[in-house]
Parts: C-alpha cells; sequence; structure tokens
C-alpha cells in the first residue's frame, strides 16, 4: 500500500477519534485510548473488506466505508468497556 494512501488512512481514523472525544469528553489518556482503537478499527475493517470483496465507499485502494465502520465500532465498544468498574468481593 503506497504511503500516501497509509498517511490517509491514518488521518481518517485520527479524525474519527478526535471527534468522538470532543463529543465524549474525557481525559487525554482517553483521547489515546480512542486513537489507537480506531486505528485498529479502521485498518482491520479495511482488510477484512478487501478480503471479502465488500467495496464500500473506497478512496482509490482504501476500503475507507468498511474502515469508516469498524473504527466507529471499535471506540464505541473501548468506550463502553472503559468505564466498567470491577469490584472484587470483600469477605
Amino acid at each position: 500500500m503506497p504511503l500516501p494512501t497509509i498517511a490517509f488512512g491514518v488521518l481518517l481514523s485520527t479524525l474519527y477519534a478526535a471527534a468522538y472525544h470532543l463529543i465524549r469528553g474525557g481525559a487525554a489518556k482517553q483521547l489515546l485510548l480512542f486513537m489507537v482503537l480506531s486505528w485498529a478499527g479502521f485498518w482491520l475493517g479495511d482488510s477484512i473488506g478487501w478480503s471479502l470483496s465488500w467495496s464500500f465507499a473506497s478512496i482509490g485502494i482504501l476500503n475507507a466505508g468498511m474502515g469508516t465502520i469498524l473504527s466507529f465500532v471499535f471506540i464505541v465498544a473501548g468506550d463502553f468497556l472503559s468505564h466498567i468498574k470491577f469490584h472484587p468481593d470483600e469477605k
């Protein structure tokens, strides 16, 4: 994959994470979490989309549609899971 395509994918997924963080708020470490989740979801979505021949909103060789969908799924799931508090039973 050419470097400009990778850079554009990273830019898109970073913008998704920043927009979600702007809406939800939170600390800087949450922004970092959202960015990592968005990058992972975007590239996994891109790969799954091409391997299954699902071409949705492709930009050149970048399957931006599938990457966007999985990016948001990863961000929302990660946000939900990051708010779960575990309290061990005290005896």
